[in-house]
């Protein structure tokens, strides 16, 4: 592919009830490597209920009572966010009161936008934690309930671990598809990073958001470690393939709305 290919990003809002989902598990040493056991850490991982999953399109059930209150957005500007390479993932901490509610949300509550995280393949064919019909994404951009241009041209001061950076201005709307293409599944799940906490609402959009070759670069350019950090043979310490794989569905039901 040449060097401004297009590329889709899957978009998914996570609504958390309550706020000691993070408890702060960094003493915790956990890690993307195939065959980590989280569960043995953090016993939340084992529940019936977590994240990320496959959808299956044409077993997602249309639920008209989705559309009976629209899913809206309404997202304002941030003034001074932080964005942090954690060495897992790249964050953005937003402090603007950003909100979204409607659509599965109940009525009584509004739910606040308060991080964005972003999940990467080392290769294009893989990245998102969802996939759609068994198909992955090269990124999935999880917004905690960017032009990106502003994030990526952070990601050089954020090389190693622990790196954070201030950008003066961020617009959490230019992570939205259009309003014409907001179509999304809703189901229950979990947080996918430890500790892997439950009873959180899934919305998909079901049109990706398209991410330029060179802005995917720029993300694969970061390191897992702090600077001279000594790194174990066959670690590279870059940043990437920070996606959990999809967890069983059992008896969850997707929602589809629209038909």
């Amino acid at each position: 592919s040449n060097g401004i290919a297009e590329h889709l990003s899957r978009m998914a809002d996570n609504m958390i009830e309550d706020s000691d989902h993070y408890t702060e598990k960094d003493d915790v040493q956990w890690g993307y490597e195939e065959g980590v056991e989280w569960g043995l850490l953090f016993p939340e991982a084992n529940g019936e209920c977590q994240s990320p999953i496959n959808l299956n399109s044409r077993e997602a059930r249309y639920d008209p009572s989705l559309l009976e209150r629209r899913l809206s957005h309404n997202y304002v500007v941030c003034r001074d966010c932080e964005v942090i390479n954690d060495g897992h993932t790249v964050r953005i901490l937003l402090r603007s009161k950003s909100v979204v509610t409607g659509g599965p949300l109940t009525s009584e509550h509004e739910y606040e936008l308060h991080e964005v995280r972003f999940h990467w393949g080392k290769e294009n064919q893989r990245g998102s934690e969802h996939t759609v019909n068994f198909k992955a994404f090269p990124m999935e951009i999880g917004k905690e309930h960017l032009g990106l241009k502003a994030i990526t041209e952070v990601l050089q001061d954020l090389q190693y671990k622990g790196k954070t950076k201030i950008i003066p201005c961020f617009n959490p709307n230019t992570l939205l598809p259009d309003p014409l293409l907001r179509d999304y599944w809703v189901y229950e799940g979990s947080l996918t990073m430890p500790p892997c906490s439950e009873h959180v609402t899934w919305i998909l959009y079901r049109y990706p958001l398209t991410v330029s070759q060179i802005q995917i670069e720029e993300f694969r350019r970061l390191r897992s470690h702090v600077k001279g950090a000594e790194l174990l043979e066959g670690n590279d310490g870059m940043l990437g393939d920070n996606f959990r794989p999809t967890q069983p569905l059992s008896d969850r039901v997707v929602r589809a709305a629209f038909q």
